[in-house]
């Protein structure tokens, strides 16, 4: 028999634990929203100049360019959208095929959008200089290289492999969407610019954002399966306190980017 100590452990554990992720899959739904009404529907119409609504995505004669641009968005909503479901146990277990079909979606999609960013980041160029820059494109590889391993152990059937790799990736994957709840929790605590320049969108503030929610996420999940292998209670609470302080953080957070940011630009 489990000792109680134990049971009570797991419990917080696993309810916390999806306390997050349907916060998180709400907001990546949000997010998915604003993707398609911004740049999907004046794709559509042809009012590509309302890509610049939020920064300048649009470049009038740079077809190359553009088209990146358009094949990052597009993936972007379908990535946000797929990704979290990869998660769900019940849809792996009950709908394996499903499961298989948008896993390779999504992973191919995880391999373009990579490529598509680093261009866009390095060819194109990006807000925010040079440490925004290499921030991005540290995500990028974090991507890439949680999306091989992911592939690997799915094709050598090493399940708990894969399905670890899986969560790094979708962490890695939701860089962008962080980076923008976070930004805005900061804004909705201060009310106020603090820590960069709003006019060249840099500062040590969003040095330090960047490593928050590129590579932090990572460390988070190697200690979440730390926690959830482990036969020590105290590891599983320590974990569900955190995780739970992060949680209520990306709630907030996603309010504030839904008000100030998404809503208002569509």
């Amino acid at each position: 028999m489990t000792p109680k100590p134990q049971t009570a452990a797991i419990q917080v554990f696993k309810h916390v634990t999806r306390s997050w992720f349907v916060v998180t899959y709400a907001g990546q739904l949000i997010f998915a929203y604003y993707i398609l009404m911004l740049y999907w529907k004046s794709a559509a119409f042809g009012h590509f100049e309302k890509w610049n609504t939020a920064s300048h995505f649009y470049v009038k004669g740079d077809m190359v360019g553009n088209l990146v641009f358009g094949l990052h968005v597009a993936l972007a909503a379908i990535i946000t959208i797929l990704g979290p479901l990869q998660l769900v146990p019940a849809i792996r277990n009950k709908v394996p095929r499903l499961h298989r079909i948008s896993g390779r979606i999504y992973i191919y999609s995880a391999f373009i959008i990579s490529a598509a960013g680093l261009y866009l980041t390095w060819v194109r160029g990006t807000v925010g200089g040079l440490f925004s820059a290499i921030g991005i494109s540290i995500n990028g590889i974090i991507i890439i290289v949680c999306a091989f391993f992911s592939v690997k152990y799915a094709l050598q059937r090493k399940i708990k492999l894969h399905n670890q790799w899986a969560v790094h990736l979708l962490l890695g994957m939701s860089g962008v969407w962080l980076f923008r709840v976070f930004f805005m929790l900061w804004m909705v605590i201060h009310r106020a610019p603090v820590g960069f320049d709003p006019k060249t969108f840099t500062g040590p503030f969003l040095n330090v954002l960047a490593v928050f929610v590129y590579i932090f996420p990572q460390a988070i999940v190697a200690l979440y399966f730390r926690a959830k292998f482990s036969g020590s209670p105290s590891k599983k609470w320590a974990f569900s306190v955190l995780l739970l302080v992060i949680t209520i953080a990306i709630a907030v957070g996603t309010m504030g980017a839904i008000k100030g940011m998404w809503l208002p630009r569509i």
